[in-house]
């Protein structure tokens, strides 16, 4: 009966609506992005775009999709992510046990605690890191974009948490019936992590994905370009064209239907477009407690 008091009504409607305009502040300028991305240069440069494309076109896509870089940037953003993850949450879980124990159960965790923490607010810096990366022959390999960010510290002390909350009681009666430390991590423990992995995964998903950084300063050959850095060059490259009015005639011939910003939002949208794929299929597992009544008595 209280959730149909006079106070609960006003407190749902007040909320709903409040969480209405944080959406619509979300999409919308979303809507409008895709909008310009098939809009012509006239009519994106007179601001007549809002949320329905004016005097469609598909040249900004047609010129990011053209000559088959963009599918090959594409899959090693695949194989970069595959990877990164993969190396990510295994390093992340081997390292996140061991400190959520505490002190008694684990020596000398403190120090390693303090390590971790002190890499995480003083990074080596870019030059240290590019002769590092350099030193060890990783150049031109995905292994330049994997290997320097393995373990995301912040990620893994999310993660740490986790794993604080579980009961101990799950553990001990592992640890009754016979169960190794790596048993209980890979038969007890992970099972149950689900909500924690699904989470920082997708944030390592979004990082490996929207990194284009590391792309420029690691790859000398513009064929081993992950999509971000080929869609920033493709950008720079399409801004230049504009400039200097020069390249081959099928080239201007999307020039003319295309500017600066609809080539940006065509960027955009094709970079985004499989992180948004991603979320749905993890989004459950983000509210989700599969903890709880896993105790008994």
């Amino acid at each position: 009966m209280q959730y149909k008091t006079k106070g609960n009504k006003i407190f749902n409607v007040v909320n709903i609506f409040i969480l209405t305009i944080v959406s619509l502040t979300c999409i919308l300028p979303f809507i409008n992005l895709l909008a310009i991305s098939f809009s012509d240069s006239a009519a994106v440069s007179a601001g007549a775009v809002g949320f329905v494309p004016v005097d469609f076109t598909l040249s900004a896509y047609e010129y990011a999709l053209k000559g088959g870089k963009f599918l090959r940037a594409l899959l090693i953003s695949f194989e970069r992510v595959f990877l990164g993850v993969g190396i990510n949450l295994i390093l992340m879980i081997l390292t996140a046990y061991p400190l959520s124990k505490t002190r008694k159960q684990v020596t000398g965790r403190s120090v390693y605690m303090v390590y971790f923490v002190i890499t995480m607010l003083v990074s080596g810096g870019m030059i240290p890191t590019y002769l590092v990366v350099t030193g060890l022959g990783l150049k031109d390999t995905i292994w330049a974009l994997v290997l320097p960010g393995a373990v995301p510290v912040y990620n893994m002390i999310i993660l740490m948490n986790f794993m604080r909350g579980i009961p101990e009681e799950i553990e001990e009666a592992a640890a009754i019936d016979g169960a190794s430390p790596f048993q209980i991590l890979v038969k007890v423990l992970l099972p149950v992590l689900k909500p924690a992995l699904a989470t920082v995964g997708l944030f390592c998903i979004v990082t490996h994905w929207n990194d284009w950084f590391s792309g420029m300063i690691y790859m000398n050959n513009p064929n081993n370009y992950p999509l971000q850095t080929y869609l920033q060059t493709l950008l720079q490259s399409f801004e230049q064209l504009l400039r200097s009015s020069q390249g081959a005639q099928d080239i201007q011939a999307l020039l003319v239907q295309m500017d600066a910003r609809t080539g940006r939002a065509a960027q955009l949208f094709l970079g985004a477009i499989p992180v948004m794929i991603i979320y749905p299929f993890l989004q459950k597992y983000f509210t989700k407690g599969l903890v709880l009544g896993s105790v008994k008595g």
